[in-house]
């Protein structure tokens, strides 16, 4: 009888299921999307119920899509989307009302009231965090302080508030089991990454109570088991639970001090593994933990990154440059090569390591020969300008030197703009084979703890490398112009 380890990556857009061989080879994957729920006030929300639904759903038809004896499934992983907030029933796993997504800044008056009151550098000392509506904290406040009866309930241990993680697990496992784990906990701007622990100081200060929180378990631990509603015959351990974020970096095998990856999706998260000791930086880069295994923690440096595959977007749907992603490879190679025109991406601001919420989008540099080829061009190198602007934050903060960039998401296919990165960086960039690397981290931490897999799995992931091909003159000239780009748009 073959062992088969599924994977749940359950994301902003639509909930995964994946199945693993013994191998550690993905066999097989079906989707099912959730509706982003959008009103005019920009405030964006999801459906628990829905997502929980969607879950179950995923799962059957994996396993009638995959062919396999359902009774040959052995262990589940869970990878999330993070720092969206869920407040729910204890006793009936029902929602309060819906998540609130991690896009959404409703609780932004909430962050204002802590700042106006001296506390921001306490959550960050604490947490590693910038405070701000981003994260858990302030979704949970808001839902305590605008849905009727919570705070009440929450005072008599009636409510659970988690991220969407501790929620698929209380729901999984029938509401026996209410736990999160470290990488996600780190997210909440709740939890002291110094202490390991909740901090009973920051949830007092947004109005939390303690009897609200989940049991913080190893990314690999047991989180209780699950038949799926009925579904198999038999329940199956929940073995491994991350962070999408942290999934990926652990799915890319950066198991080490100083290792890192780039995911390039809609937007980017940068990770660092900065090994057992934290590392807290001023740099414009946010400190986190990025998983505890058998009881040993490891943290991160992470920069965040609003426009990257979402200016390959903006190219096609809003300036119709272009009608398909795939043709700004071609394009970029067709652009003159001496043409310097940059494209600073801020159109909601600047992210890591700027943060400059005011500033604003501007191409510069054009000259009478620029067309769309060069237009093109900017739009991809300002992708890989960001990555490094992040890479090299991270390079000041740890004083660690990085080998190499591991990559994954959508853009890695574009082998203009992976080259581009590893000339910019001056390091070698390694795309996987593999794709989903957030549910292949979770599937995979979990066939470790069930004993399927061990870690020469992540020896068997084929890579594509990139090497840096230019001098390094020619990349201090680029990477100086696009910093003068920025300058230009930054209004602190």
């Amino acid at each position: 009888m073959g062992r088969y380890v599924m994977g749940i990556d359950q994301s902003t857009q639509g909930t995964k299921a994946l199945l693993f061989d013994e191998e550690g080879r993905l066999l097989c994957r079906s989707d099912l999307p959730h509706k982003q729920i959008v009103d005019e006030r920009g405030w964006v929300s999801h459906d628990g119920n829905e997502i929980y639904a969607n879950t179950i759903q995923v799962v059957k038809d994996l396993v009638q899509k995959a062919g396999i004896d359902k009774s040959e499934l052995a262990a589940l992983g869970i990878s999330n989307q993070r720092e969206t907030a869920v407040c729910w029933e204890k006793e009936t796993g029902r929602p309060v009302c819906h998540a609130v997504v991690w896009q959404c800044v409703r609780g932004a008056s909430i962050c204002e009231e802590i700042e106006r009151g001296g506390y921001a550098e306490t959550v960050r000392e604490r947490t590693g965090l910038r405070l701000s509506p981003y994260f858990s904290a302030a979704k949970f406040a808001w839902i305590f302080r605008h849905i009727e009866g919570v705070k009440e309930k929450a005072q008599e241990g009636k409510i659970a508030c988690g991220t969407i993680d501790s929620f698929l697990v209380y729901r999984l496992t029938g509401g026996k089991h209410f736990k999160t784990d470290y990488s996600n906990a780190s997210r909440t701007q709740l939890f002291n990454i110094r202490t390991l622990a909740w901090d009973g100081e920051l949830l007092n200060l947004f109005g939390i109570h303690p009897l609200c929180m989940a049991e913080v378990t190893d990314s690999n631990g047991m989180y209780g088991e699950t038949d799926f509603e009925g579904f198999l015959d038999r329940p199956i351990p929940i073995r491994g639970v991350l962070g999408d974020s942290h999934g990926a970096l652990f799915g890319q095998g950066c198991l080490k001090k100083g290792m890192v990856k780039a995911t390039y999706g809609t937007g980017s998260s940068i990770m660092m593994n900065t090994g057992e000791t934290p590392v807290f930086a001023d740099s414009g880069v946010v400190t986190s933990l990025a998983w505890s295994m058998d009881g040993k923690v490891n943290y991160v440096l992470e920069g965040n990154i609003n426009y990257t595959g979402a200016v390959i977007t903006w190219l096609k749907d809003d300036v119709k440059l272009i009608s398909s992603a795939a043709e700004t490879e071609t394009l970029a190679r067709e652009a003159a090569e001496g043409d310097r025109t940059y494209l600073v991406p801020a159109f909601s601001g600047l992210g890591a390591p700027y943060w400059d919420s005011q500033a604003s989008a501007v191409i510069c540099g054009i000259t009478r020969t620029t067309g769309k080829a060069e237009i093109v061009r900017a739009a991809l190198d300002c992708i890989a300008y960001q990555i490094t602007d992040i890479v090299e934050a991270m390079r000041e903060a740890s004083g660690i030197a990085m080998e190499e960039l591991r990559v994954d998401g959508g853009p890695t296919g574009n082998s203009y703009l992976m080259q581009f990165q590893s000339d910019q960086l001056g390091i070698p960039v390694r795309v996987p084979e593999a794709e989903e690397l957030s549910g292949i981290g979770a599937a995979y931490a979990a066939g470790m703890a069930a004993g399927i897999f061990d870690q020469k799995i992540f020896e068997k992931m084929q890579r594509t490398s990139y090497n840096s091909k230019i001098e390094g003159r020619i990349r201090t000239q680029r990477y100086e112009g696009w910093k003068d780009a920025v300058r230009m748009v930054m209004t602190k």
